[in-house]
C-alpha cells in the first residue's frame, strides 16, 4: 500500500524542474546522455549536502544501500561513482550557477524580512568574500601562494531576508574589489562594504546609479571638510562631516562630496570611521547599517559548518564550482521550505531534522512544525491494579 512520498522527494518538489531544464538546454547539459541526466546529478549532490556526507564514495555507498528507492527519490537508474564523478568534471558549471539564481529569487520572494532597527524600506545588501582553502597538490589549478591553494567565494547578501543574492567564485589571488564589477546595482538600495573594498572609482559608479554605499574608511584618508552636521554624542556619534577627497588620483576618481562619520562603539571600545554618499540618513543609522554587515560573516560560518563547501567530491575546477553552487541551492531551498511552510524552526534545525528523515514518509510539514504536546495520546497498556 502506498503510504506517501519519501521526505527527500517531498523536498525536491519545491524545486522548479522546468526552470532547470531551461538551464540544461542552454548549455546542452544532457547531450549524449542516456540515463544519468543533469537533474539526477543535481538531486544526488543535494542528497549528499543534506545528509552531510563527507566523500563521493560514501555518497554512492548510501545510495546503493537504498537502490530500490532510487527511482522514487529521483536519482535515476544509471547512478554510479564513475558516472557522478564524470558528470561533475565535464558538465558545465554554469547550469547550476544560473539555476542557483532562480532558486535564490524564489527564496527571496517567499522569505519574510527580519526585524531590523532601521526605518529603511529599500533593500540592504552586504558584500564580502571568504577564502576556502584547498590542498595545492590535489587542486593544482587553485594556486594561491607558493605552497597553498585556495578559492574565493564572493557573495552579495540580502541583510533583511538572510538570503545570498549573488555568488561569484574566483581564484584566491584575485583582489576582492574586482568582484564589484560583476554586480548590478539597484537604485535606492544600500550596499555595505568593509574597508578592503575601498576603490573610489567603483564607489563613484555606485553613486552614479543612484544607489547608496556605506564603507569603512582607511586610516590614511586625505580630505577637506566642507561643513559639519549636528551629532548626538550620547549614541556614539563623534562627528558627522561633509567632505571632499583631496588626493590627486582619488579626487579624480570621486570628484563629488561625500559624508564622513566617526562613531564610537561602547561594546568594543573602538572608533569606526565610515564613508557614505547618503547625506540624509541619521549618522547613528549609518553606523547600525555597518553593524548588520556581520550577518554575512554568520552566513559564511553557517555554510562552512553545516554544508559541504570545505571537503569536495571532485578535484577539477568544474567539480568544485558545481558543488559550491549546489550548496547555495540547498541553503536557499531550506529557506524556501521554512518560509512556505511557516516553520518556527531555524534553518539549522530544519536541516538537522531533514537529514535524519530523508527516507521517512512523514509529511514534511509535520516534521518541521512544533508538536502540540497537549494532544499526545499515550498508548493503553494493561496495568496492574493495586486497589
Amino acid at each position: 500500500m502506498n503510504q506517501g512520498k519519501y521526505v527527500f522527494a517531498q523536498i525536491t518538489e519545491f524545486l522548479p524542474q522546468r526552470a532547470f531544464d531551461v538551464c540544461v538546454e542552454k548549455y546542452n547539459g544532457n547531450r549524449y546522455v542516456k540515463h544519468f541526466t543533469c537533474w539526477n546529478q543535481l538531486l544526488c549532490m543535494m542528497f549528499g549536502q543534506i545528509a552531510n556526507i563527507d566523500s563521493l564514495s560514501n555518497l554512492i555507498l548510501c545510495i546503493d544501500a537504498h537502490k530500490s528507492k532510487a527511482y522514487h527519490l529521483g536519482f535515476g537508474t544509471g547512478i554510479s561513482k564513475n558516472n557522478l564523478a564524470k558528470a561533475n568534471e565535464r558538465r558545465n558549471w554554469n547550469i547550476f550557477s544560473e539555476y542557483a539564481s532562480v532558486i535564490i529569487g524564489k527564496a527571496r520572494q517567499y522569505s519574510i524580512s527580519e526585524n531590523i532597527n532601521l526605518d529603511i524600506e529599500n533593500n540592504i545588501y552586504a558584500f564580502d568574500a571568504t577564502v576556502i582553502d584547498l590542498c595545492l597538490n590535489v587542486f593544482w589549478w587553485a594556486k594561491f601562494r607558493k605552497a597553498k591553494g585556495a578559492i574565493k567565494l564572493h557573495t552579495l547578501f540580502d541583510v533583511k531576508t538572510s538570503i545570498p543574492c549573488f555568488v561569484h567564485i574566483t581564484e584566491a589571488a584575485i583582489h576582492e574589489v574586482n568582484a564589484m564589477d560583476e554586480l548590478i546595482y539597484e537604485p535606492g538600495s544600500f550596499y555595505v562594504f568593509d574597508r578592503g573594498y575601498i576603490d573610489y572609482e567603483r564607489l563613484h559608479t555606485i553613486h552614479k546609479t543612484k544607489a547608496y554605499f556605506v564603507v569603512r574608511a582607511k586610516n590614511n584618508l586625505a580630505f577637506k571638510r566642507l561643513y559639519s552636521k549636528k551629532c548626538n554624542k550620547k549614541v556614539g556619534v563623534c562627528c558627522d562631516q561633509i567632505i571632499i577627497l583631496t588626493g590627486f588620483y582619488v579626487s579624480q576618481y570621486y570628484p563629488e562630496k561625500i559624508r564622513r562619520i566617526k562613531f564610537y562603539d561602547n561594546e568594543t571600545e573602538s572608533d569606526f570611521v565610515f564613508l557614505t554618499n547618503n547625506l540624509e540618513l541619521p549618522a547613528s543609522e549609518i553606523a547600525l547599517l555597518y553593524k548588520y554587515r556581520w550577518r554575512i560573516e554568520l552566513f559564511f560560518k553557517w555554510i562552512k559548518q553545516h554544508l559541504k563547501v570545505l571537503s569536495f567530491w571532485g578535484t577539477s575546477e568544474n567539480a568544485v564550482k558545481i558543488q559550491i553552487y549546489i550548496a547555495i541551492i540547498t541553503y536557499s531551498l531550506i529557506a524556501t521550505i521554512k518560509a512556505q511552510l511557516k516553520s518556527p524552526f531555524s534553518n539549522y534545525e530544519i536541516l538537522q531534522i531533514l537529514s535524519m528523515s530523508l527516507f521517512d514518509k512523514t509529511p514534511v510539514i509535520e516534521l518541521i512544525s512544533k508538536p502540540n504536546l497537549q494532544y499526545v495520546k499515550e498508548p493503553l497498556y494493561n496495568q496492574l491494579k493495586f486497589f
